[in-house]
């Protein structure tokens, strides 16, 4: 890839954008936001996380011409056989709000001894549409669902996820330490060391 090359976010969120721009500082890549118009638009069909990673960079990468980079998250309960997963985002339904999604995984874990849970973030770089090699990196954050939500901060499952280390749920900690350990947080500095050792 030569100096400075575009690489476009397939996502319009301000915040993600800022992230990456800050871990990759160092590379030589000006990342910008995909447009913020209803073609960028692709349904995640993808069973995995790194199927609707691909399948997002894929259509940013083929309606703008350039290289892609994309990412899925979300939460995965092993008790709940996988659940949220691929649907954390629409857990209670197409148009549902970060509370529905929440109180519904509260009420779905009730009586449920098990309480393990991690949060699981892929990255899908792609040099061109049809590229047959992506580059993938993941990153999980483990801790365990509380019974209750706590903490102000965060948001999505932050109010429900415990984490051992901190002692506090992911909505309770200070925002730059949940950028250090989040699963996102962890899945980008594999993705920058990734870039680094390929020359970007």
């Amino acid at each position: 890839m030569q100096q400075s090359s575009q690489v476009i976010l397939a996502s319009g969120n301000s915040g993600k954008l800022k992230e990456f721009k800050a871990a990759f500082s160092q590379l030589n890549i000006a990342l910008i936001p995909q447009p913020q118009s209803s073609e960028y638009n692709v349904a995640e069909t993808g069973t995995t996380f790194i199927e609707n990673a691909i399948i997002k960079a894929r259509h940013a990468s083929k309606l703008s011409g350039l290289p892609a980079l994309a990412d899925d998250s979300g939460l995965i309960v092993p008790a709940l056989q996988g659940q949220p997963g691929v649907h954390s985002a629409r857990y209670a339904g197409e148009k549902a709000n970060d509370s529905e999604n929440l109180d519904l995984l509260l009420h779905n874990m009730q009586g449920i001894g098990n309480r393990e849970a991690h949060f699981y973030c892929c990255l899908a770089f792609m040099r061109h549409p049809l590229d047959p090699d992506p580059i993938i990196a993941k990153g999980l954050w483990f801790g365990e669902i509380t019974t209750e939500a706590k903490g102000e901060s965060g948001f999505g499952y932050d109010p429900i996820f415990w984490v051992h280390e901190q002692q506090s749920t992911a909505a309770e900690m200070p925002k730059e330490i949940k950028q250090k350990l989040s699963h996102r947080a962890q899945a980008i500095k594999q993705l920058t060391q990734e870039f680094m050792r390929l020359g970007f």
